[in-house]
């Protein structure tokens, strides 16, 4: 014992320098990261805009990818509110009536046509096009003219078989447009669209002599003449995007439908995303100066860093970390030695990391520093990274300490393999795929399962119902994501899986904690006492139901100031009904299972030994026939789920029979299972960006090593977090009840003065 006791601190010594030194190369990398970034962006970078219009590819045959920016897909309602009042011109050829059309198609679907936005035949840059801009540029800048799109170049190489003076004609016809041009674009948006190669072997005769040679020339001699005049935009990711599909086009010269497209969405995205501002369309979208309480939040934790500066030139103790307790179940894991009482210097190192950490969420995405990217689903982006981490699963595996039945290692590995198919789930846009949609429904309700069952099982065992284990868990379970709200302008409800989770502990505690308290010392008294706790779980059943089916009477609940400010996003509840209604169920079937499972344990109908089968062979086999019978009436639901869901259960179930696999669990899994939580919500604004719309980009250019940069990164952060919170829980909760109620006193208070202050701001706005 003695000799495995010792191996075991060892290697948690060796494990805690391991994480400690992958902490400190993350930050090197981050602070490097951070100076490549400022000097690419300011030293000859250019902007979104610059980029949008320029340079992109496409992800898959449909989907245009700026480079280090993410390109909205704008609907019909949202082109028309852009749009609306403004007038629209289309100058050029037969490719700019293709493109006008849609463009035109975006704003109005079903018809294809829309007042104030105009198609204008000009086919060369000459004296007519010269003409219809100086009428323009008489009309007074609060004119309806809003936009100008002028494609010019297949006429004139046409016209004139491509000859060399044709060209030279066209850059002075082109140099004595520019001067209307550029006073047009000190109050009209304009671009000069630079020619789309073609297609040659598909040219007919009377076109052969438009070679992409000579639009190359045409092109260069456009730049020349207008890259000086900065306010006329030069588009040529349309360009690049004909490049890629040049072999689709019918007859050589006109582009097919999905080069179209993302012209006419580039152009949408440049001219409405510094209006409307969509959160998934970063090209070419100017970011809001940072509000109150962003500023208040950088001055706490800038205030806490002076403090800890003039604390540190004093002089203080080391300070000692606590022991982390379960957030489940918050059991503490019992120390050798008494911890040495926190010194004055240990929060306000905790609050410096965590002000540190916020920057770098801030600067992920929040700040113009970082590229971003679309999701784009493959059905290889998605299954192999999981095969590649279920090996790893598979690899590392270690002897539990215990074999009972979900036992801290195992709940632990649970939640870690979910936390992982979640995180790949999340950032290879797999939403998209509706099977895998569905299956990863299962593990958040499985996440709310095991709600159910350690908060119950807490109560139920230890019949701690103090305000103090309470508080305790509401902190962590809420610190990260209260801090986020702040900081990133976030909604609480928008980080949508906190708010379920704390609803859910509370209406356990609630339900567990009214009397009559029932607990399993006095239910071993009396039998009469199960009956009792199943009345309970009985009527928090009926409760769900009501709600469930009467969204009046949910909203009735939850629409109530201020209440509704912890579950409102964009001024509705609607998020909050849809994601509590969900996996309504989940919780209490937690609870229930905790209870049946206790109960059986505490009559030694279980034989939880290693080696030894949970169950008798009688009742073993009659499970057996349950869940043959169960599987035959559900083959219709579960062909809608396909076979994976019934394997997931499958596997859940047999693990937990015999022994040996009991005493067995995977040690990678659970080193995750233990800041999942802290991953679940790290990855909406450090892993993937925009709000989780989009990718963060640290490593430009190659996808591969910038997946594993900011999955490095993001993890650490994570484990970081979750130990800063474990670290200030120990501060800000007090064990003495007088002190603890002060505290939420106080709480209570800014509360109450933050909603105020945002009222007050939503009213003003």
């Amino acid at each position: 014992m003695a000799v495995l006791a010792y191996s075991l601190g060892k290697r948690e010594i060796n494990q805690h320098f391991t994480i400690r030194n992958a902490k400190l190369i993350s930050l090197v990398v981050v602070f490097f990261l951070l100076v490549f970034h400022t000097v690419f962006r300011y030293y000859g970078g250019g902007d979104s805009c610059e980029w949008l219009l320029s340079k992109g590819r496409f992800l898959g045959e449909n989907m245009w990818q700026p480079y280090g920016c993410m390109m909205h897909k704008y609907k019909s309602i949202e082109a028309k509110t852009c749009l609306t009042g403004k007038r629209v011109a289309f100058l050029g050829d037969s490719r700019v009536r293709q493109l006008f059309h849609s463009f035109i198609k975006t704003i109005d679907p079903d018809s294809g046509k829309s007042e104030d936005r105009d198609f204008l035949w000009h086919p060369e840059a000459n004296n007519s096009m010269k003409e219809r801009l100086l009428s323009w540029t008489h009309v007074s800048a609060s004119a309806n003219i809003f936009l100008i799109y002028i494609h010019v170049i297949q006429w004139s190489i046409k016209l004139h078989s491509g000859s060399g003076e044709s060209l030279q004609q066209y850059k002075v016809n082109l140099t004595a447009i520019s001067a209307p041009l550029e006073r047009l674009a000190d109050h009209v948006e304009v671009y000069w669209v630079l020619q789309d190669p073609v297609y040659e072997e598909a040219l007919s005769a009377d076109r052969k002599m438009i070679t992409n040679q000579q639009v190359q020339l045409y092109n260069q001699a456009a730049v020349d003449v207008l890259h000086g005049t900065s306010a006329v935009k030069l588009l040529s990711a349309t360009r690049q995007a004909s490049l890629e599909i040049l072999t689709q086009s019918n007859d050589g010269l006109h582009m097919p439908e999905s080069s179209r497209n993302v012209g006419a969405m580039i152009l949408m995205n440049s001219v409405c995303n510094k209006l409307l501002k969509p959160i998934d369309g970063s090209c070419c979208q100017t970011l809001p100066p940072p509000n109150v309480f962003q500023k208040l939040s950088a001055c706490f934790f800038l205030v806490s860093a002076m403090v800890l500066l003039i604390l540190h030139v004093v002089g203080n103790n080391r300070p000692h970390r606590a022991v982390p307790p379960d957030v489940e179940s918050l059991e503490e894991k019992k120390p050798v030695t008494a911890p040495v009482p926190l010194s004055p210097k240990a929060p306000l190192q905790s609050l410096c990391k965590m002000g540190l950490i916020m920057g770098y969420f801030y600067l992920c995405d929040r700040a113009d520093m970082f590229l971003k990217e679309q999701k784009f689903y493959t059905h290889s982006t998605f299954f192999i990274p999981l095969i590649c981490i279920f090996v790893l699963g598979v690899f590392y595996n270690e002897n539990t300490k215990e074999t009972k039945l979900l036992n801290r290692e195992q709940t632990d590995e649970w939640k870690g393999w979910m936390q992982l198919v979640i995180l790949v789930y999340h950032i290879s846009g797999a939403s998209a795929f509706v099977p895998v949609y569905m299956h990863v429904r299962v593990l958040v309700a499985a996440y709310l399962f095991q709600t159910g069952y350690g908060h119950f099982s807490f109560f139920w065992l230890k019949g701690d119902f103090g305000l103090y284990r309470v508080c305790q868990v509401l902190f962590r379970l809420n610190f990260l994501v209260v801090v986020l709200c702040m900081v990133m302008n976030r909604p609480y409800q928008f980080y949508y899986f906190v708010p379920l989770v704390t609803f859910w502990f509370i209406l356990i505690y609630g339900v567990m904690a009214m009397w009559p308290q029932i607990l399993q010392k006095r239910a071993n008294s009396s039998g009469i006492w199960h009956l009792g706790i199943l009345a309970k779980l009985l009527a928090l059943l009926v409760l769900i139901c009501f709600f469930a089916f009467s969204q009046s009477l949910f909203e009735a609940v939850f629409a109530v100031w201020p209440v509704s400010k912890l579950f409102e996003l964009n001024g509705s509840i609607h998020e909050w009904w849809f994601r509590w209604k969900l996996d309504r169920f989940a919780v209490i079937h937690g609870m229930l299972f905790a209870f049946v499972y206790l109960l059986l344990q505490k009559r030694q109908v279980l034989s939880e030994g290693k080696g030894e089968a949970l169950f008798s062979a009688k009742i073993s086999n009659l499970l057996l026939f349950l869940s043959v019978v169960s599987f035959i009436v559900r083959v219709p639901i579960i062909l809608v789920y396909f076979i994976l869901s019934c394997t997931c259960f499958g596997k859940q179930k047999e693990k937990n029979i015999p022994g040996y696999a009991r005493s067995l669990y995977s040690s990678f899994f659970a080193w995750f299972g233990k800041i999942s939580l802290e991953l679940f919500i790290c990855q909406y604004h450090i892993w993937l960006a925009a709000d989780t719309k989009g990718i963060l980009v640290l490593i430009p250019g190659n996808p591969s090593i910038n997946i594993m940069v900011s999955t490095f990164i993001f993890v650490c952060v994570a484990h970081e977090v979750s130990l800063i919170t474990n670290d200030l829980a120990q501060v800000v909760i007090p064990k003495d009840n007088v002190a603890l109620l002060k505290r939420l006193g106080a709480l209570g208070v800014c509360t109450l003065m933050v909603l105020l202050l945002a009222r007050g701001a939503t009213l003003g706005a």
